[in-house]
């Protein structure tokens, strides 16, 4: 599937809640779904800078394609950025670097978060897309 095709499958889901506490709990699903960090990962290199709270994001390179694994402390924190590995991770650097993401506007995320954790969630994207673009300068052209 390509990145925006999954982008649409996330608006679809979020369209059959009209209530945000239903959204909201469904990001805590989603979180709660999500295969826990390997403690080896959770170090202060993976911690991302402008989160309230804490989230580490491993990247890893493998068959030219970016695979993400992330954990945070925080239930509906780790539920977003659950949703930014299902868009992101399995597709190449420049894919992602080429992607507008789209979703997290039509869904209405970023204007029922705090704004600390809007500001997490722009700093977990920046972090995903810095990943991108390192992997990106090491292709072979």
């Amino acid at each position: 599937m390509t990145i925006n095709e999954i982008q649409d499958e996330v608006i679809e889901e979020f369209s059959g809640f009209d209530d945000w506490m239903d959204k909201y709990q469904l990001l805590i699903d989603l979180g709660n779904e999500q295969e826990p960090l390997d403690e080896k990962y959770k170090t202060e290199s993976n911690l991302i800078d402008g989160c309230q709270s804490r989230v580490w994001l491993q990247a890893d390179y493998r068959d030219g394609l970016l695979w993400f694994t992330a954990e945070s402390d925080a239930l509906i924190v780790k539920g977003i950025v659950a949703l930014l590995i299902r868009v992101l991770s399995g597709h190449t650097p420049q894919e992602i670097l080429n992607t507008e993401l789209y979703f997290i506007d039509l869904i209405g995320l970023k204007e029922h978060l705090s704004p600390t954790r809007s500001n997490g969630l722009l700093a977990m994207v920046k972090q995903m897309k810095m990943y991108a673009l390192a992997y990106a300068a090491q292709a072979p052209k």
